[in-house]
């Protein structure tokens, strides 16, 4: 039951295919739910006009029963993927939810809940989350969350870097392979089509003709399918491309690597090291600490739940 004097926040973690929500006291996870709520396939399935109606009634129905059981709420944030301006809350494009463009989720969930929603990009949110778990480190955060896309944030003096239009930190959309697979952003070959599940997915039926999940993949890897321990190498590798490149622009002291796909850390790990190790510029070599999330996939959530208040 909820503490009669407790300040509760609600944050929620919105995914291609799973919608967590999280009522928080401070950092502690207070209750949980999640839901396979399948925005993508929403996408596919229904025009853009009528796609963001069903995703925006699915949001509210879940949110609702939290809102209910905790009345002492006094801050609602949502992380969601794609390119949000932080001035207007706008979404402007959301590459693994295609059709969605222009959109308010923050001002349209609020006409429908009746309370102040804000709404921060996916990757901001979960960033923030871990900074806050690991007592702000003073060299600065860069996370890196590989699920249905690939995403990032860098937190910095306790500020999320959003860049001069939200956009920063887009590294799921760095071009590591010229000319490649399309990616639903608009470019060619970006991290995000071999590094992500859904690339991984990708990856392994352009070799096979098999349409497996990432996990699925990473099962037959485990059982010493070559295509597959294959596919899972190239994506540790693209990874630590485009992290060296990053790091040579941001310059921080520790990463955070987070999300589904790194339950197969162990397939990608060499691979990874590997690579990092050749392009990272020689100055920075030893002086950078990358390491798998422990925060139990709440990051999110916690995330958007602190920005949000």
């Amino acid at each position: 039951m909820p503490e009669a004097n407790a300040v509760y926040r609600l944050g929620l973690d919105v995914g291609g295919t799973n919608l967590r929500l999280g009522v928080f006291s401070d950092l502690v996870l207070v209750e949980e739910t999640r839901f396979q709520a399948n925005y993508s396939a929403i996408c596919k399935q229904y025009p853009p006009a009528q796609a963001w109606q069903t995703i925006l009634q699915v949001t509210a129905d879940a949110i609702r029963p939290l809102l209910h059981k905790y009345p002492a709420i006094h801050s609602l944030g949502i992380g969601f993927p794609g390119f949000i301006d932080p001035n207007t809350g706008v979404l402007a494009q959301s590459p693994n939810l295609p059709g969605l463009k222009e959109v308010n989720l923050g001002h349209d969930l609020s006409s429908l809940l009746g309370v102040n929603v804000r709404v921060e990009n996916d990757a901001n949110a979960a960033a923030y989350g871990e900074y806050c778990q690991l007592d702000r480190p003073a060299g600065g955060l860069l996370y890196v969350g590989l699920g249905t896309g690939v995403g990032a944030g860098l937190v910095v003096n306790g500020q999320v870097w959003v860049g001069h239009h939200g956009y920063a930190l887009e590294a799921g959309h760095i071009i590591v392979v010229p000319e490649g697979r399309l990616c639903g952003c608009g470019n060619q070959g970006c991290v995000e089509q071999y590094a992500s599940a859904t690339g991984i997915s990708q990856a392994y039926a352009d070799l096979t003709g098999q349409t497996l999940t990432a996990q699925a993949i990473a099962e037959v890897a485990q059982q010493g399918d070559n295509h597959a321990q294959a596919v899972y190498a190239d994506a540790g590798s693209k990874l630590a491309q485009m992290l060296a490149s990053v790091l040579k622009v941001v310059d921080v002291e520790n990463v955070l690597i987070g999300g589904g796909v790194v339950a197969a850390w162990p397939l990608m790990s060499a691979a990874f090291e590997q690579r990092f190790d050749h392009d990272l510029i020689p100055v920075l070599r030893g002086k950078v600490t990358v390491q798998i999330t422990c925060s139990g996939d709440i990051a999110g959530m916690l995330g958007a739940a602190l920005l949000a208040a």
